[in-house]
């Protein structure tokens, strides 16, 4: 996850615990998950009342660390106390259901409110420490080399809690910076701080995903135009199909790269909850409406089972086969944008678009691929087989096999995983997480008194081989 080298093969060791390839607990995770959509709690109120929202503001400021204080917090307050009173209202007034200009300014309005006032604290600071970790993934020294940061942004977004009716989603930087900030924010519903622990590993979707491919300027259509083109040879409208929901289907792929198979066994289990949540039955969606910027979630599955034929890690053809079975059991009728498609084509264009998110080269990229950026190998399954036992039992961490980094994304895939393996206790696993989750960001230094935007930044270069180093440390 954390890096893309190949590494030497460090398979996961066998023991006692539960395979997560036999599903035993995928219905207590979709429960849980269902139970976590239908949950009441909506988060809180939006500030309607201008006076009262600076003052809020003004009150909270001073209270985060040093680069979002400086990036986010000041130039917010200052982007709202220039509107003034009567120009905050129009807002109000030209957005009444907030899913424009008044939507993206109270969102943000509320992630420096929730982080200031302390709103879910705990769970709050896991949310962050989560998004973060994805984010500044894709922006390490050691993954990134030979390509340029991002155009608009390298701040990881702010987590914030709310709009249970539109799941999770996210404000990119693009849509942001309009505010004069310099992060997006990424929602998640309330009933997510102690639920619904699957939909945790969506978040790999909006974060790594839409954040950060919204910051790098010409990438979405230079891989778009990549699909028009690998995809026109199958006809039935599907390259333009795939191409025009290049923004939803290149973020599933990079959840894909950031957290390995939980996000694709997760995207189908959350699906799965939430179309039961809404008194449709639980199961993907076969028909993709033309109006739909989402692919339909039957191909979403297909393509998830794609992605994880491309990963590195041993254990990629079983996962690839156990993710496009359960897609299977799901199946109807494909109808994508009015096209009738047989489901061998549909698996088709599947692979196509995968093959060519993950591996097409991008002038974007200064000549890489997504996949040369992030992956998923041995190691990183190593590190969540190691870490599922004590997140279930509440125990301290482990060492990480070989002495590996420890990431958020790792133990949010651990926790999916072991909650797929057996479905006990899920809430308490969750609670288990977040508990872990807030020990990272204690050690988080973007979130400490320096100005650190890039904590994988923050690495020696050494002279004297790693292998000798650890020969020296050992005597």
């Amino acid at each position: 996850m954390g890096s893309t080298k190949k590494p030497k093969s460090t398979k996961p060791a066998a023991g006692a615990q539960a395979d997560p390839l036999k599903l035993a607990g995928l219905k207590a995770v979709i429960e849980d998950a269902r139970q976590a959509a239908v949950s009441s709690s909506k988060g809180p109120a939006d500030p309607t009342n201008y006076n009262t929202f600076v003052q809020r503001l003004k009150a909270v400021q001073g209270k985060f660390p040093p680069l979002y204080e400086q990036s986010y917090v000041t130039p917010y307050i200052q982007t709202i106390t220039g509107l003034g009173a009567a120009k905050f209202a129009q807002v109000l007034s030209s957005d009444p259901d907030r899913e424009g200009a008044a939507g993206l300014m109270f969102d943000l309005g509320q992630a420096i409110l929730q982080h200031g006032e302390g709103y879910l604290k705990p769970e709050t600071r896991a949310f962050q420490e989560f998004i973060s970790d994805l984010y500044d993934g894709f922006l390490s020294a050691e993954d990134r080399r030979g390509v340029k940061e991002p155009d608009l942004g390298v701040i990881p977004p702010l987590a914030k809690w709310g709009n249970p009716d539109a799941g999770p989603y996210t404000w990119p930087i693009d849509a942001a910076k309009s505010f004069n900030v310099g992060a997006g924010v990424v929602n998640m519903p309330p009933g997510n701080a102690d639920g619904g622990l699957v939909a945790w590993a969506a978040l790999g979707h909006e974060t790594a995903g839409h954040d950060i491919l919204h910051a790098d300027k010409g990438l979405q259509p230079e891989l778009a135009q990549a699909l028009r083109t690998n995809l026109d040879s199958l006809g039935n409208g599907l390259a333009a199909y795939w191409a025009d929901r290049i923004d939803e289907t290149s973020s599933d792929v990079m959840g894909l790269l950031n957290l390995g198979p939980a996000a694709g066994i997760g995207l189908i289990a959350y699906f799965r909850a939430l179309g039961a949540a809404f008194g449709q039955p639980a199961k993907l969606r076969s028909d993709g409406p033309d109006n739909d910027p989402h692919p339909a979630d039957i191909v979403r599955g297909y393509l998830a089972a794609e992605v994880v034929a491309l990963l590195s890690f041993s254990g990629h053809a079983a996962w690839s086969k156990l993710i496009a079975a359960e897609t299977d059991k799901d199946r109807g009728t494909i109808t994508l944008a009015g096209q009738t498609i047989s489901p061998a084509l549909a698996r088709k264009s599947a692979k196509i678009v995968a093959q060519t998110l993950v591996q097409g080269k991008t002038q974007s990229l200064e000549g890489h691929a997504l996949g040369d950026i992030q992956g998923w190998a041995d190691s990183d399954e190593a590190i969540v087989q190691a870490m599922r036992g004590p997140l279930r039992d509440g125990k301290p961490l482990p060492p990480t096999p070989g002495g590996e980094k420890l990431y958020a994304a790792h133990l949010v895939s651990a926790a999916v995983m072991e909650a797929l393996a057996t479905g006990k206790d899920i809430g308490k696993l969750q609670a288990n997480l977040i508990t872990q989750l807030n020990k990272l960001h204690d050690a988080n230094p973007s979130w400490g008194p320096l100005f650190v935007s890039q904590p994988g930044q923050l690495r020696r270069d050494y002279f004297i081989p790693q292998a000798l180093r650890r020969l020296r440390r050992a005597m």
